[in-house]
């Protein structure tokens, strides 16, 4: 199966994705991402599944993002008529990156962002769970600046100051501020934030079916960053069993949390 040229342009016309001390900041929705990040997801299941033993079609779901990137949700319901359609596929196909990278393109929820309740220039904040908001953040410039360059540090700073002034002016009750990612682990992303909530950040295990670990791998273009990618090949081919398998990513996904008040000090709202 082959996919149209046209479709498989990796970046989008008038739109792009920033570089900050190395590190490629992407916009939401801006990119399609290239064959090779899907290629890269399946040598890690063919490598889990050799270590475990697992049968492929479980193996794709819990270990890769391919049931968000093509639109599902986050249920991870292997009986998803969409999930079957796109296992049936892998018995009728010689070429299973191939296959997978065209079911993506042509799903037409796949570039869906994550629903939130309001946006403020790279940040967004969506109602979590219980009495819990969870911060997003995109590069949402649309100049060719680098959204965690040290120049742009005082307008992230006052996006962050509007959203939470909107969260104090809006919700009125206790709440519990929320993040995961990879980004936690930049000094440039980390800067942006309240000691205390950075102090509780810890790694979060098996975070395979999401981008806050898999978006350390993409580059600007929505192609992966060679230098990542060899890392982690290098690390994966040297695991010899399912402990420890975080430890193959160059970075963890990190998660972290505080009290809201503590941002509204933060920020002086």
């Amino acid at each position: 199966m082959r996919c149209s040229t046209s479709r498989l342009r990796v970046g989008l016309p008038g739109r792009s994705a920033s570089t900050i001390e190395g590190w490629t900041i992407q916009r939401t929705g801006s990119v399609t991402y290239a064959k090779a990040f899907f290629d890269l997801q399946l040598q890690f299941a063919h490598r889990v599944r050799a270590l475990s033993g697992l049968p492929l079609a479980r193996v794709l779901l819990e270990y890769t993002n391919l049931y968000i990137r093509f639109g599902l949700g986050r249920a991870f319901d292997p009986a998803h008529p969409t999930w079957q359609a796109y296992l049936v596929g892998l018995q009728d196909t010689n070429d299973i990156g191939e296959w997978t990278h065209c079911f993506y393109l042509k799903r037409p929820d796949a570039m869906a962002a994550p629903s939130v309740v309001a946006n403020f220039g790279c940040f967004a904040y969506a109602r979590s769970s219980g009495e819990r908001i969870r911060l997003h953040f995109q590069n949402a410039e649309t100049e060719a600046h680098s959204p965690l360059a040290r120049e742009r540090v005082s307008q992230r700073l006052a996006e962050l100051a509007a959203l939470f002034e909107h969260v104090k002016r809006t919700l009125h009750q206790p709440l519990q501020v929320v993040g995961a990612s990879w980004l936690y682990n930049l000094d440039a992303y980390r800067r942006l934030f309240p000691g205390s909530y950075l102090a509780t950040a810890h790694v979060i295990s098996h975070r395979f079916q999401h981008m806050p670990l898999w978006g350390q791998f993409l580059d600007r273009q929505g192609a992966i960053r060679e230098n990542m990618t060899r890392q982690f090949r290098e690390r994966l081919e040297r695991q010899s069993s399912l402990d420890r398998l975080e430890q193959c990513f160059p970075f963890q996904a990190l998660s972290v949390d505080a009290p809201v008040q503590d941002f509204y000090n933060f920020y002086g709202v």
